[in-house]
């Protein structure tokens, strides 16, 4: 690993309204990680925008949280990281800052994986496409909205990693690459921002029930695994204030155990 890893108290719970006033972009915010942090945000009091490819498989989040009590309307934030071109980004942020006039935190929780394959036999294409989703558009989204975070007086941007013994192995493939990228994004970002207020963190989930894994670990009872809340909690903590300690750091979800190595 490039970042030092740090690690979030047993007992750790999120202050109520601990991201109160906070404007925080979720990409990948239809399934999985990005739900799950969409709905811990809204909970902890931010006003959530919801990214994804399409308005209508975000809409059902849209309502989850609207049914809420006492939260900030959400706001339906489509896009297709796939097929975006550098100016659609930046068109992205200016949209973010027409509608909301602001933003304070931006989670990649977005991911494409279409399962174990070994080099020799993936296409072009594939690696391709999923490099830029899991590498090229967290830098180019990123990118886009640095202007809105770094006029705040605290903001953070979270980087979704996956475990680093796996992503070197055989038939990880594109993914695997990508997310070895995605650290050394987080590292350089970290090292070109250490002085501002923009705070940039990585996070490395323990395994997670998501689409994802059930692509990968096709023959795996889902109910062995846990939901994506417990790292939809240290989202919200890695958001907050309270982590400018963790500035720069891998935030390690996984068992002490199973982090070893």
């Amino acid at each position: 690993m490039s970042l030092p890893v740090t690690r979030l108290a047993v007992d750790w719970t999120p202050a109520a309204a601990s991201l109160a006033g906070r404007v925080i972009l979720i990409t990948g915010a239809a399934g999985g990680l990005g739900r799950a942090s969409a709905l811990a945000c809204a909970k902890a009091g931010a006003t959530v925008l919801l990214a994804d490819r399409k308005a209508r498989s975000l809409e059902p989040v849209y309502d989850e949280i609207a049914a809420l009590p006492d939260v900030a309307p959400p706001v339906l934030q489509p896009m297709d990281l796939q097929g975006a071109t550098p100016l659609e980004y930046q068109g992205f942020a200016e949209s973010i800052e027409r509608q909301l006039g602001r933003l304070d935190g931006v989670v990649h929780a977005a991911a494409k994986c279409e399962g174990l394959t070994p080099l020799a036999m993936l296409s072009p294409e594939e690696w391709i496409s999923t490099l830029h989703v899991d590498l090229s558009a967290p830098f180019l989204l990123t990118q886009a909205c640095m202007p809105l975070l770094l006029a705040r007086e605290d903001s953070a941007v979270v980087f979704v990693l996956d475990d680093p013994r796996r992503m070197g192995s055989a038939h990880w493939g594109a993914y695997g690459v990508a997310k070895a990228g995605l650290e050394s994004l987080a590292s350089i970002l970290h090292d070109e921002t250490d002085d501002t207020s923009l705070r940039v963190h990585a996070l490395l989930p323990a395994p997670m029930r998501t689409a994802l894994r059930r692509t990968v670990w096709a023959g795996e009872d889902p109910s062995t695994v846990a939901t994506p809340d417990a790292a939809a909690q240290a989202v919200i903590y890695l958001l907050s204030p309270e982590a400018k300690a963790a500035r720069g750091k891998l935030l390690d979800l996984r068992e002490p155990e199973s982090a070893k190595g």
